[in-house]
């Protein structure tokens, strides 16, 4: 190693570095940038702003002979994503270390969503939990797992709100509340991040900035349209408090903000994000954003790039619009080195606060391989958390908890099928690893029941279908076998069994990025078996895989029993059978609205009234904001979903009939388990302001507490109300709070709770 770096280990090693809470350590590090920076050129500079993904020939080959091994060595390259190999992470930090001229360490990148060897349930699953604890677990050991293999910085949390399941991203988000899925960003954060001077836990990057969840018409990366009014008071939200919580990186989103595409916006990417919120970490374009810019029509690449530099994005993914043309712009005095530096200066404290200009190598232990991968303790959070994850939408006449006995026919294209147990956004996870569900069933009841297992059917009626699906991701196990044969078999199993599970719903590459779809229900093949298996008189329950909600009317009105197993990850084949035996309780809970049928979408539990609203127990009729065809309900409404007991709600005891400006007041209520086992219960809290000076929605959740009941035990929930719960922010954007009444809402769902009123005075 020359004098020069040398130099500059030393002196970060001997600073207070990542994770220090002494005031000097900021100092320290301004000190060492400030030094670094002196010696970079400006094309070394701009290097420290380009993200590019590893070309091919550095996992075939020496990394020394690949194309990106040249630009490591120049200075061109700043980090790098998507590079899976533990000893190539390795080689490339030391090439760039040893072999460049200042020896920057590089960040290594990749969408680490539901955990990474060990895969969890889809983050929209992951949000049915409504327990953060699970939560940051989840965020925690990917953070163990992804950085024994090298990789120092996760694109996750994905906080979009959504309200439109036609969207495939929905699968990766947190659902349609903003104070939900502010909580659920708080705890990704704490989860990746922790304490940086550790080397288990990563950066974090907040995505996507802004409103990349309310595309027109559910069309990934569309045109998206709204009032910064509602941006304050809904989709804003969750971004913002994941900065709060420390978030060292945000990515801009695709879509177009106002007319400006969102990496090239300086009103989302200066004015708010860094002036209002205060962020201080540096921002990163999504992958070839800055190239698409111009396909949006605002200009050329070195126009675009110098639009998003004078924005505020600091990083560019992919597209090397910085790469390309910065030089060229500065010669021209478009941008100046004043934005170059401000850039280079966040990427490069990023790093130091992570530790890496003190240990370069501090990610790449590859002992941690054998120890920290796909351990027995993950894999049982995993099954506990997918238990947990799990949403019992309809069970008739207690069908379930099923007994261990008799015959049970397993049936449908997902009961032994690993790769779609996993769901999109699963890179690191091997397809092998999980336990299926009809494995987990036959380990559940060794000897005490029989299992029979027939495929039924595959995932869709359509071979090219499938032949598409599996061309973007992992293999559909279409059987070759035709609809007529693999269906007399499956009814064979049945005619057997006294109850049939059959486990269907949409394959992973069915949602994810860029998987919009207009139809939400099951596949007609699929159907089609259900229907032949109802005519046996069988009881039948149904486990759906998505990860979206479905349109379920015919099979909510046909089959006894409906557990929603979103894509349950590793270890879902046996958390399944945990659930279906009562072994564990199905412990979600909807954090989207489930629609009767497309026409419904966009839709969600938090609307405002209009000047003619529709019953509000759904019937039918004209001249209201409804329609003639419909109820204007979902199918199941924000926040349901069943347990294996039962619960009774008594009446809103609030503390108080008033509240003084910055006063509190406390709103309880007792909750019985009425039922003959133990249960847990989301207990929710919803507010809402029915006079103010703009429209307000008819609800909003504001808390909620989970709890566990043995049978007969009863317990009061409180919730302490204060006036920042009341505030909103008006149509001039200003940050109000209004007197007058406000009534307040407990149930287990945003459809079925019991209210009391009590009045804001005035200042």
């Amino acid at each position: 190693m020359n004098k020069l770096k040398s130099t500059l280990l030393s002196l970060v090693a001997a600073a207070a570095v990542a994770g220090c809470s002494d005031p000097g350590s900021d100092r320290e590090m301004d000190r060492f940038i400030d030094g670094l920076m002196k010696k970079m050129t400006v094309e070394e500079k701009i290097g420290q702003m380009n993200l590019i993904a590893i070309d091919g020939s550095v996992m075939t080959g020496p990394v020394t002979e690949s194309a990106t091994g040249e630009k490591i060595v120049s200075g061109e390259v700043g980090a790098l994503l998507n590079v899976m190999v533990p000893e190539k992470i390795r080689d490339l930090q030391e090439l760039v270390v040893t072999k460049s001229r200042l020896g920057i360490p590089l960040l290594f990148g990749m969408d680490v969503i539901h955990g990474y060897n060990t895969v969890f349930p889809m983050p929209i699953g992951l949000s049915a939990t409504w327990n953060m604890a699970s939560v940051e677990e989840v965020a925690r050991i990917s953070a163990v797992e992804a950085t024994a293999q090298g990789v120092n910085w996760t694109f996750s949390p994905m906080v979009d709100l959504s309200y439109d399941a036609r969207w495939g991203r929905v699968a990766e988000g947190a659902g349609e509340d903003p104070y939900l899925a502010s909580e659920i960003a708080r705890a990704y954060v704490r989860g990746y991040q922790g304490d940086l001077s550790r080397n288990d836990n990563l950066l974090a990057c907040v995505k996507h900035f802004a409103l990349y969840g309310a595309p027109e018409a559910g069309r990934d990366y569309n045109l998206v349209d709204m009032g910064r009014m509602r941006m304050y008071n809904e989709y804003f939200l969750p971004y913002k408090a994941a900065v709060e919580e420390g978030a060292a990186t945000v990515m801009s989103a695709f879509n177009e903000v106002e007319g400006v595409p969102a990496a090239a916006n300086k009103w989302l990417l200066d004015d708010v994000l860094r002036k209002q919120w205060g962020f201080d970490g540096f921002v990163v374009s999504d992958w070839d954003a800055v190239r698409e810019i111009t396909v949006h029509g605002i200009g050329d690449l070195k126009e675009v790039s110098v639009r998003a530099l004078d924005a505020g994005l600091d990083m560019d993914m992919a597209s090397q619009g910085f790469a390309k043309t910065a030089l060229e712009s500065l010669g021209e005095g478009r941008i100046t080195e004043k934005q170059i530096d401000r850039a280079c200066r966040r990427v490069l404290e990023a790093k130091y606060k992570l530790g890496l200009f003190a240990d370069p190598y501090k990610y790449n232990d590859l002992k941690r391989l054998e120890t920290d991968i796909l351990t027995p303790e993950h894999r049982a959070a995993a099954r506990r958390i997918a238990a947990e994850s799990f949403v019992l939408l309809k069970n008739r006449e207690n069908t379930l908890p099923l007994a261990r006995k008799g015959v049970v026919a397993v049936v449908g294209p997902f009961a032994d099928n690993r790769p779609n147990q996993l769901g999109s956004w699963a890179f690191g996870g091997d397809i092998e690893a999980p336990t299926t569900v009809l494995e987990g069933l036959r380990e559940a009841t060794k000897g005490r029941a029989e299992i029979v297992y027939a495929m039924g059917c595959n995932i869709t009626d359509d071979p090219e279908y499938e032949r598409i699906l599996a061309s973007w991701g992992r293999a559909l196990a279409r059987d070759k076998r035709s609809d007529a044969e693999l269906m007399r078999e499956a009814l064979a199993a049945a005619r057997r069994a006294d109850v049939v599970v059959a486990v269907m719903g949409e394959a992973a590459e069915m949602s994810g990025e860029g998987a919009s779809r207009t139809e939400l229900g099951m596949p007609a093949v699929q159907q089609r078996l259900l229907g032949e298996l109802k005519k046996l008189g069988k009881p039948i329950v149904l486990v759906l895989f998505s990860g979206r909600p479905m349109t379920l009317v015919e099979e909510n009105d046909k089959y006894d029993a409906i557990l929603y197993a979103w894509f349950p990850g590793t270890e879902g084949g046996p958390a399944v059978a945990d659930v279906l035996f009562g072994d564990a309780e199905p412990g979600g809970r909807l954090t989207m609205s489930f629609p009767r049928s497309v026409g419904q979408v966009p839709i969600h539990y938090n609307g405002r009234q209009t000047g003619r609203p529709a019953p509000a127990d759904g019937s039918i009729t004209r001249y209201v904001s409804g329609y003639v065809d419909e109820s204007h309900l979902p199918l199941y409404p924000f926040g349901y979903g069943l347990t294996y007991t039962t619960f009774e709600y008594g009446d809103v005891i609030l503390g108080s009939a008033e509240m003084s400006p910055g006063g509190t007041v406390e709103a309880s209520v007792e909750v019985t388990n009425t039922g003959s086992r133990s249960g847990t219960e989301v207990v929710q809290l919803y507010l809402r302001d029915p006079v103010a000076s703009v429209t307000r929605p008819l609800k909003e959740l504001k808390g909620f507490e989970k709890i566990r009941l043995e049978p007969g035990e009863t317990k009061t929930v409180t919730f302490t109300i204060d006036s920042g719960m009341l505030e909103y922010y008006d149509n001039s954007l200003e940050r109000v709070l209004e007197p007058g009444a406000f009534d307040v809402m407990i149930g287990p769902n945003s459809a079925e709770t019991k209210s009391a009123t009590f009045t804001l005075l005035k200042q």
